[in-house]
C-alpha cells in the first residue's frame, strides 16, 4: 500500500501547485481569481488527499506486500487475485441505465431521475448477483 499511497501524496500535492498556478494565471490574465476552477482543483486535491491517507493508513496495520520491498520479486505476488466473469451483460444494462438518469437530470425530469436511479440500482443488483442465482452457482467455492 506503501507504493499507492506515494502515487496519490504526488498527484494531490500536484493539484495544488496546478491550483495555485490557475488562480496566478487567472489573476494575471483578468486581474480576479477564477472561484469555479479554483474551487474544482483544491476539491479535488482534498478527495485525492483522502484516497492517499487511507493508503497511508493502511499500510501501517498490514505487512509489507512484494511491491512495497526493496527486495521483493514478482513470484511472490503470484497466485489466485479472484474470479472474473468471462461475458456478462449487465454492464451494458448499467450503461443503458446511468444514461436514462443522466438524461433526466440534464433535462430536468424527476419522475425520468427516479426512474433511472431504481433501474440503475435492480441492474447493479443483477451484476453483482449474477453468479448467486438459480442454478448458474460459479466461481469459487
Amino acid at each position: 500500500m506503501k507504493t499507492e499511497a506515494k502515487i496519490f501524496h504526488v498527484i494531490w500535492v500536484t493539484l495544488l501547485v496546478f491550483a495555485g498556478g490557475y488562480v496566478w494565471w487567472a489573476k494575471a490574465v483578468d486581474g480576479k481569481i477564477e472561484w469555479v476552477g479554483t474551487v474544482a482543483l483544491v476539491l479535488s486535491a482534498c478527495l485525492i488527499a483522502m484516497c492517499g491517507l487511507y493508503f497511508s493508513f493502511v499500510a501501517r496495520r498490514i505487512d509489507p506486500r512484494p511491491e512495497d520491498r526493496e527486495d521483493g520479486e514478482m513470484a511472490e505476488g503470484a497466485g489466485e487475485v479472484g474470479f472474473f466473469s468471462p461475458g456478462s451483460y449487465w454492464p451494458f444494462g448499467i450503461a443503458a441505465t446511468c444514461t436514462i438518469a443522466g438524461v433526466g437530470v440534464v433535462f430536468w425530469y424527476p419522475w425520468l431521475i427516479a426512474v433511472g436511479l431504481i433501474a440503475v440500482l435492480v441492474t447493479v443488483g443483477g451484476l453483482l448477483f449474477e453468479y448467486y442465482t438459480g442454478t448458474r452457482r460459479l466461481g469459487p467455492e
